[in-house]
């Protein structure tokens, strides 16, 4: 290369080695201010979001106790009372039991009441108490009377929470069997002799029972299907009353005669204990949680459901019933159209259907569950209680 080319190129690369530096400086600069690096939050974009937990329903808040206006001041419980009718005699919402009764923990069995017993409502630090008068002594004005005090020992002597005779019809013939009993209560085998079918004085052999000679059993027939209208579940049979047995002779299967008969006894007939154990000192209550079903059949088979006849809902412990809860039934509202909606007169042939509150109708209460139904006594009828009819926590 000549100088001359050298000589032109020199001016060039004495210019870049004078930038040198301040490109440096600016690169360090830039280095310097420059933020650390973030750690990058992993996102899996593929997964789902996760559902909510549903919440449990929350119980609406208790009405509260209200007394009846004219209540008694003092009562003597008197034989054939019932829980329920002393209870209705202070509390217009008579469930409300256990917010007014005072428990002696002194006494056995604090929450039985006997015949003889003197009540008093007193009030203790302004809310209403019921107490027991352990003298038995009523004072009306300036008069002092003793009254009579009977001596009971036995828990069958108390008074009972509903009147035994109000059940009589369930014991004696149930219209509903539990899945799950239904498939385990012993069956009828096999009749003796020629006979396709067995009546009075018939003999017959059943597999499934354990009583001793002379021990009594119900017949029932398995009838329809109990169907759960909220989840189409079939939860029950119809229990149809057959008849009567006795054990003749036990073993598998063991010997039964027949005593008594409604109907034709079918190989297949299920065997019920004669009189099933139904506590019936109870206490009423609401039910500690929210429960709301509906009654799917009554006791007997009858349309228009009154007071003191037995009926079945579609809830049972699984969903927080006891025996004495007390449930207001509601009358379900009808289904009708709206013939006068959007300026309309009436003349409307086909309007909005629109569904009517529903109306109370009664009170309930129940005194045995299983686990998904329950049998209940219409305690107090408003109007006309029907099948389908909810039933509600008060």
């Amino acid at each position: 290369m000549d100088g001359a080319a050298m000589s032109r190129r020199e001016p060039c690369s004495a210019h870049h080695r004078a930038l040198v530096p301040i490109v440096a400086a600016i690169f360090w600069v830039a280095c310097a201010s420059e933020p650390e690096p973030r750690e990058i939050e992993h996102v899996d974009v593929a997964r789902p979001a996760a559902k909510p937990v549903p919440q449990p329903v929350a119980r609406p808040a208790p009405r509260p106790v209200v007394l009846q206006p004219e209540y008694p001041e003092t009562y003597v419980v008197k034989s054939g009372d019932t829980l329920w009718d002393i209870s209705a005699m202070f509390l217009r919402d008579p469930w409300y039991w256990p917010e007014i009764w005072y428990v002696n923990p002194e006494i056995d069995n604090p929450h039985l009441i006997y015949p003889g017993d003197v009540l008093r409502l007193v009030w203790i630090d302004g809310v209403p108490r019921l107490v027991r008068d352990p003298g038995g002594v009523t004072e009306r004005g300036d008069a002092v009377r003793v009254s009579p005090r009977v001596r009971y020992d036995t828990i069958e002597e108390a008074v009972t929470t509903i009147p035994y005779e109000a059940i009589a019809a369930f014991l004696s013939s149930p219209s509903v069997l539990p899945v799950k009993e239904a498939k385990n209560l012993p069956y009828i085998l096999e009749s003796r002799g020629d006979h396709l079918v067995a009546a009075a004085g018939n003999t017959i052999y059943v597999r499934g029972i354990d009583g001793e000679p002379g021990t009594r059993y119900k017949m029932v027939h398995i009838g329809e299907k109990l169907i759960d209208p909220d989840n189409g579940d079939v939860i029950g049979y119809e229990g149809i009353y057959v008849g009567e047995s006795r054990v003749e002779r036990r073993g598998d299967p063991s010997t039964l005669i027949v005593t008594e008969s409604a109907q034709e006894a079918l190989d297949g007939d299920r065997l019920l204990p004669e009189n099933p154990a139904i506590p019936m000192n109870f206490v009423p209550r609401p039910p500690e949680s929210f429960v709301e079903g509906r009654i799917i059949s009554v006791v007997g088979g009858v349309t228009n459901v009154g007071q003191y006849q037995i009926v079945v809902i579609n809830r049972g412990s699984l969903h927080g019933l006891k025996p004495g809860h007390v449930l207001e039934v509601m009358r379900a509202g009808a289904e009708v159209r709206d013939r006068y909606a959007k300026g309309g007169f009436g003349t409307r042939i086909f309007g909005e259907k629109v569904k009517l509150p529903d109306e109370p109708a009664g009170t309930m209460m129940v005194f045995q569950t299983y686990d998904r139904i329950s049998y209940a006594l219409i305690m107090r009828a408003l109007t006309e209680i029907h099948i389908m009819d909810v039933a509600t926590s008060p």
